[in-house]
């Protein structure tokens, strides 16, 4: 199917065109008919010579009703502009066709309409030559009338034609449909129709409205039900569970996960420049009209603040129109979705200075030596492809993020002489990363990664060395005998400094200020082994020779080991003796 959009000043005859052309009557409302002019969007289609289908999104002419026009130009990939041969160009057709220029829109056919009432020759020429200065350029032309039917075969295939030079659309696009119309139908619920651009959409397809999750009941393709709809097509749309209230023109249908719901974007202006337009405009993007306040950055950029959220890529095409003066300042291009505050002095002109070199196209280099660090899912929401999954870092970033880590694991040590290992979470809010797995990822030798801490390779103090040396000289004499609390002061060993130790593998903390040789354990079971089995309390502290203040905490720290066993009646046995 090809889509294609009427343009024209009004009553130039479009809607009759449209009619002649397809049978169907794209007027929807009886003010509509009654006043001979088209208010609101409709819709038509018909069969082609070659077999092809276009379905036409018919637009009013009338200045009152420009912003239900450009509801209906802006999803659709063609136009079809309509000037009558008895008036030629007239102020609509010149804002019709600034709308579509600044939409960027490159595909279209001039028709002369009413060839039976004047020489068709003089508004062609007129027409061609505003189109020629626009994005659509040189294109082709026919005179037809409606009413005596002369010229309506060459138009058809002229549409034909046209239809065949259009892009093919790409089906593995994310779907963005904006709405042109909701209503209620008895019985199935919510229904919704716009223009579907890109992508492929099915029936129970899970999409996003408003950033929240929705399900598709049924589809409606030219007025028949429908399990799939490929781009370009007009589509209906049953939604489950919608209320009518929730979903109006402007919305949009998207692919979950593949847009950004953003109020606030950086922009390159193509017109008028920037410094000349209204602080606020209306910003018009498918079928979406959004007041915007411009604040200018650069000679042709901006940052748009607008008045509600919409999901918007990076080289989106809109337009920014001002309403007081019914016309149209300029097209719009999309430059970030996610722009950095403007909170310090110079930051404008900072950012003025980016801007410069953006052009619209999605660049995943870019985006990364721009924002430094970006999750890929972040990315993909801003219409760029994303080289990765997770979280991803410029080279030259990420470089000195590695330097800058080095220097605050050596700075930690130098704060903590008894503990320099500094736990990876301590690191990451160091360096303000969003991710412990980004603190892994830029661990280097002779760094290393154990047990949640960075490890150094520090060697103790020395002073700390020889406390330790003494202990283990009194243990190695007497292993069970752990030293006393007064003797461990003595030497400067704190709770810190014996956890500094246990860390290090210099000493095995069994309670609270009870520290043995980390062979203690193995030697424990190998002399109670020897006990006639079961035994008690008092017989493993005789045989170990060392105290109740020892014994008790060891035989708790054996039994979590699983080394022994307490029994019922409070005695103890070694699980399993030694081989």
């Amino acid at each position: 199917m090809w889509v294609v959009a009427t343009a024209g000043h009004v009553d130039h005859g479009k809607s009759t065109l449209v009619r002649s052309l397809t049978g169907m009557e794209p007027d929807r409302w009886a003010e509509e008919r009654r006043r001979g002019m088209t208010i609101d969007l409709g819709f038509a289609w018909t069969q082609l010579p070659s077999g092809a289908t276009v379905a036409f999104v018919d637009v009013p002419g009338h200045e009152r009703f420009v912003p239900n026009m450009l509801a209906g130009v802006g999803p659709v990939p063609a136009a079809m502009l309509v000037v009558a041969a008895d008036e030629g160009w007239k102020p609509q057709s010149a804002e019709h066709l600034a709308a579509l220029d600044a939409l960027g829109v490159r595909h279209a056919l001039l028709v002369v309409s009413r060839a039976d009432l004047a020489d068709p020759a003089p508004a062609r020429a007129q027409a061609l030559e505003h189109l020629a200065k626009t994005t659509i350029g040189d294109v082709e032309s026919v005179a037809v009338s409606a009413v005596t039917g002369a010229g309506l075969d060459e138009l058809r295939a002229a549409l034909d034609r046209l239809g065949s030079a259009l892009p093919a659309p790409d089906l593995g696009a994310p779907v963005r449909l904006w709405v042109d119309r909701a209503f209620t139908i008895r019985g199935s619920g919510t229904v919704v129709t716009g223009t579907l651009g890109a992508g492929r959409l099915t029936a129970e397809s899970d999409l996003e409205l408003h950033s929240s999750p929705v399900r598709v009941r049924a589809l409606q393709s030219l007025g028949s039900p429908v399990s799939t709809v490929d781009a370009v097509a007009r589509v209906a749309v049953n939604l489950r569970g919608v209320e009518r209230s929730a979903v109006a023109r402007g919305d949009a249908l998207v692919t979950p996960g593949r847009y950004t719901f953003t109020d606030l974007i950086d922009v390159r202006i193509h017109g008028d420049p920037v410094a000349g337009l209204p602080s606020t405009s209306v910003f018009h993007i498918g079928s979406a009209a959004v007041a915007a306040h411009v604040r200018p950055l650069g000679t042709d950029t901006a940052r748009l603040r607008l008045a509600r959220v919409l999901p918007l890529h990076v080289g989106d095409r809109a337009l920014l129109r001002d309403p007081g003066l019914h016309r149209v300042p300029g097209g719009v291009t999309v430059l970030d979705v996610s722009p950095p505050p403007l909170r310090r002095r110079g930051a404008a002109a900072t950012r003025a200075v980016d801007l410069s070199t953006m052009d619209g196209r999605p660049s995943p280099e870019d985006e990364l030596r721009r924002r430094k660090l970006v999750h890929a899912d972040e990315l993909t929401r801003m219409g760029v492809t994303a080289p990765g999954a997770g979280w991803l870092l410029d080279p030259a970033h990420e470089e000195s993020l590695r330097a800058r880590l080095a220097a605050e694991v050596r700075a930690y040590a130098e704060q903590h002489p008894v503990d320099p290992d500094p736990p990876v979470d301590a690191i990451r809010s160091r360096l303000g990363l969003p991710d412990r797995a980004l603190v892994e990822r830029l661990v280097a030798p002779p760094l290393t990664i154990r047990d949640g801490r960075i490890g150094t390779g520090s060697r103790l103090p020395e002073k700390l060395q020889r406390a330790l040396n003494a202990v283990r000289a009194d243990l190695d004499s007497h292993p069970f005998a752990a030293p006393e609390a007064d003797r461990l002061a003595a030497l400067g060993l704190g709770p810190k400094e014996l956890a500094a130790a246990a860390k290090a593998g210099l000493l095995l903390r069994i309670a609270d200020g009870i520290v043995l040789l980390p062979s203690a354990p193995a030697a424990a079971v190998a002399r109670l082994a020897l006990l006639e089995q079961p035994f008690t309390l008092s017989e493993a502290r005789q045989a170990l020779g060392t105290t109740r203040r020892v014994a008790v905490p060891l035989l708790e720290f054996l039994h979590r080991r699983g080394a022994t066993r307490r029994l019922p009646d409070g005695r103890h046995t070694v699980a399993a003796p030694p081989s």
